[in-house]
Formats: structure tokens, C-alpha cells, sequence
């Protein structure tokens, strides 16, 4: 797997992952508090975690 095919799956991973969790805390806000707030900090972590881990798991499983 070459360094641009990474790139583009760290992007994609983090950008699917970030506005999932935004809109999962935004929900969970709106039923727990009755404000819809997003947990921007929450959801910018969990894109950089998916986003690494991710195609560094697929790059992984491409080598064998």
C-alpha cells in the first residue's frame, strides 16, 4: 500500500468516524439534556483513532 492510498483512507476513516460521533453525542445530548450540543472534542478523538487505526489494519492485512 503506497503513501497516498493511506492518506486517502486515514481522510475517509476520519471524516466518516468524526461525523458519526457528531451526530451520536449530538442525539445523546438531545435526549439527555433536551439541547442538541455536539461533543466536538469527543468526535475530533475518535476520527484521529479510527483514522489511524484503520488503514493501518488494512495495510497490515494487505501484506500477508
Amino acid at each position: 500500500m503506497n503513501a497516498g492510498r493511506i492518506v486517502f483512507e486515514f481522510v475517509v476513516t476520519f471524516a466518516i468516524a468524526f461525523v458519526a460521533s457528531a451526530i451520536v453525542s449530538a442525539a445523546w445530548a438531545a435526549v439527555a439534556h433536551g439541547s442538541p450540543a455536539v461533543d466536538w472534542e469527543t468526535a475530533a478523538r475518535f476520527g484521529l483513532i479510527f483514522g489511524i487505526v484503520s488503514p493501518w489494519v488494512i495495510s497490515r492485512g494487505a501484506k500477508r
